[in-house]
């Protein structure tokens, strides 16, 4: 059994005397783990740092064995060691991808999404909005995607504040009514309608981060989320 393949490196650890286990996220084979040979050596440990983008070629004698891997370094991200709240942002991409990607299930619109988020961290002034778009569709790839187009009450489509934490659709504010307190906040920056403040994006990870803990983690055996997405978001909320 061979394949060959691109992907991102979500963790590291140590096998043996010098050889490592790498977990990586791949467009054609999805979340992968492998023996790295040498991974723990001088050469190749500056390689294996999570966040890395990795060509990689994949063997094993049966498809269900763990196999080993070689790699080739294609982009390192080890320049976001210098930028806490995006190696931050980092940590925490790597950890949900970890938590809730079946193993060897290819999502390859979800790979080219991770890809360009790694690619913006740090570097580009709206990397925290493309997070926040990013934690929305790991949600829709995982089969708990978010209807913001209209109001589940009233079926408007302007004014829409709020989301119902039970469907994850859009609620207007005269949709709410008395209910309002009990709904999560809908920022309008989602939307495509103003700036993406420090405030309302903090306000949007609250929203997915009910769905991420309440929906998603709950199905996969009421499992606690990542604690390096907790870190990220109460980081981010320091900004302001």
């Amino acid at each position: 059994m061979e394949w060959r393949d691109e992907g991102a490196l979500l963790s590291v650890r140590a096998h043996g005397e010098s050889a490592a286990i790498i977990e990586v996220f791949t467009p054609a084979h999805g979340r992968h783990a492998g023996v790295v040979r040498g991974g723990g050596s001088r050469r190749l440990a500056p390689i294996l740092q999570p966040g890395a983008q990795l060509d990689v070629t994949w063997r094993a004698r049966l498809d269900e064995h763990i196999g080993a891997f070689t790699v080739e370094p294609i982009r390192s991200r080890a320049g976001l060691m210098a930028d806490r709240l995006a190696l931050s942002a980092l940590n925490s991409v790597c950890a949900l991808l970890r938590f809730t990607l079946p193993e060897r299930e290819p999502h390859p619109s979800l790979y080219a999404s991770t890809i360009g988020l790694l690619d913006a961290l740090g570097g580009e002034p709206d990397w925290h909005l493309r997070y926040v778009r990013w934690e929305l569709k790991l949600l829709e790839d995982m089969g708990y995607g978010l209807d913001l187009g209209s109001c589940a009450v009233t079926g408007a489509r302007e004014d829409l504040v709020y989301v119902s934490p039970k469907s994850g659709r859009a609620v207007s504010r005269k949709g709410a009514g008395e209910w309002a307190d009990r709904l999560l906040p809908l920022p309008q920056f989602l939307l495509g309608q103003g700036p993406a403040t420090v405030e309302e994006l903090a306000a949007a990870l609250r929203t997915t981060g009910h769905f991420l803990e309440r929906h998603l983690a709950a199905d996969l055996g009421d499992k606690p989320l990542p604690d390096s997405r907790r870190r990220f978001v109460e980081q981010l909320a320091r900004q302001s």
